[in-house]
C-alpha cells in the first residue's frame, strides 16, 4: 500500500526518472511560451478567425513536436482531466501547471519586450463580455473545456491506435473550433495557463477565476465521462491468426534446430 501511495503521489518520479521529469516540464514550458507568444501576437492585429487558427496551429505545431517528450498537455485542464482519472501522478501534475503557467507568463513578457508599447492593447487578456454574466462565462468556458479534453482523450485511446496519428490535428483544430465559437463571449481561453500569462504581465485579473474554474471543471466532467461511458473496447483477440503464429514459430525453431519436436 506504501508502494501504490507513492507512485499515485508521483514520489518515486523524482528518484527513478528524474531526466525525464525535467525534459516533460520543460517541454511543457516551451509549448505554452510558443502557445502565448504567437497567439497573443495574433491578438494584436488579428480578426476572429486569424486568432482562431493560429491558436490552433500552435497547438498542432507544439502536440505534433514535443507531444513525444511530455504527453503535450500545454493547459491545466489538460493536465487536470488526466489526474482525474489517474493518467498523470499527482506530483507531475503539480509541476506541469507550474511550468505551463511559467512558460505562459514568459511567452507573453517576451511578447511585450518585441512589440512597442502603442500596439501592445491588452495583451491578449481573456475578458467577459460586457453583455454576458460571469456565470454564463463560466458555463461557456466549462463546455470548451469540456470539448478539448474529450477530444485529447478520445484520440490518445490505446484502444484506438490508429487515431493517435491524426492526435496533433484533431487537437489543434478542437482549439480553433472553439475559438470560432466563443471568442466574443469568453475570449475563448479553454486554458487557465494561456489566461494567467496575458493577466499576470497586463495586470488585468477580472474575472480571471472563471478562466480556472470553467476549463478545469469541463476537462475533469470530460475525462471522467470518457473513462466511465466511451472509452473504446479492447481489440478481439483472433485465435486461429495466435495459431498460426505459434505454428510459425515452432516450425522456425525446429529448422534453426534449436528445439527438438520429434
Amino acid at each position: 500500500m506504501p508502494g501504490v501511495f507513492k507512485y499515485k503521489l508521483g514520489i518515486n518520479e523524482f528518484s527513478s526518472n528524474g531526466s525525464n521529469l525535467l525534459k516533460s516540464l520543460l517541454a511543457e514550458f516551451i509549448g505554452v511560451f510558443l502557445l502565448n507568444l504567437f497567439g497573443i501576437f495574433s491578438c494584436l492585429h488579428g480578426t476572429a478567425t486569424m486568432i482562431s487558427f493560429t491558436f490552433g496551429l500552435v497547438v498542432f505545431m507544439v502536440v505534433s513536436s514535443l507531444g513525444h517528450v511530455s504527453g503535450g498537455h500545454i493547459n491545466p485542464a489538460v493536465t487536470a482531466g488526466l489526474l482525474s482519472v489517474g493518467k498523470i501522478s499527482f506530483a507531475r501534475a503539480i509541476l506541469y501547471v507550474i511550468s505551463q503557467c511559467a512558460g505562459a507568463v514568459a511567452g507573453t513578457a517576451c511578447l511585450k519586450a518585441l512589440v512597442p508599447e502603442a500596439q501592445q492593447g491588452g495583451l491578449g487578456i481573456t475578458k467577459v463580455a460586457e453583455n454576458v454574466l460571469p456565470m454564463q462565462g463560466l458555463g461557456l468556458e466549462f463546455f470548451l473545456g469540456f470539448v478539448l479534453v474529450l477530444t485529447v482523450f478520445g484520440v490518445v485511446d490505446d484502444n484506438k491506435p490508429d487515431s493517435k496519428y491524426l492526435a496533433p490535428l484533431a487537437i489543434g483544430m478542437t482549439v480553433t473550433f472553439g475559438h470560432l465559437a466563443g471568442i466574443k463571449y469568453t475570449g475563448a481561453s479553454m486554458n487557465p495557463a494561456r489566461t494567467f500569462g496575458s493577466a499576470v504581465i497586463s495586470g488585468i485579473w477580472e474575472n480571471h477565476w472563471i478562466y480556472w474554474v470553467g476549463p478545469i471543471l469541463g476537462g475533469v466532467a470530460a475525462a471522467l465521462l470518457y473513462v466511465q461511458a466511451f472509452i473504446a473496447p479492447e481489440p478481439e483477440v483472433d485465435l486461429a491468426e495466435r495459431y498460426r503464429t505459434h505454428a510459425d514459430e515452432k516450425e522456425m525453431a525446429r529448422l534453426d534446430g534449436k528445439r527438438d519436436l520429434a
